[in-house]
């Protein structure tokens, strides 16, 4: 799945991003693009529980 974080813009917004969706999912692969503010993520987890540990952590995501 793949999210679009506006708030995203540096490597320090992506490692908090990354350890917002590991919280959910410890095993999750996540793959962070600060530049184009997108954010890759394989996991088990539904959709709507990384979507809202991402708002939780202040990078809420953009519906498309």
């Amino acid at each position: 799945m793949q999210f679009h974080l506006d708030d995203m813009t540096c490597g320090g917004c992506a490692r908090s991003v990354t350890k917002a969706i590991q919280s959910v999912d410890a095993h999750a692969v996540v793959a962070t693009d600060p530049p184009a503010r997108l954010v890759t993520v394989e996991t088990s987890a539904p959709r709507a529980q990384i979507a809202e540990a991402l708002r939780e952590a202040g990078f809420p995501p953009r519906e498309s």
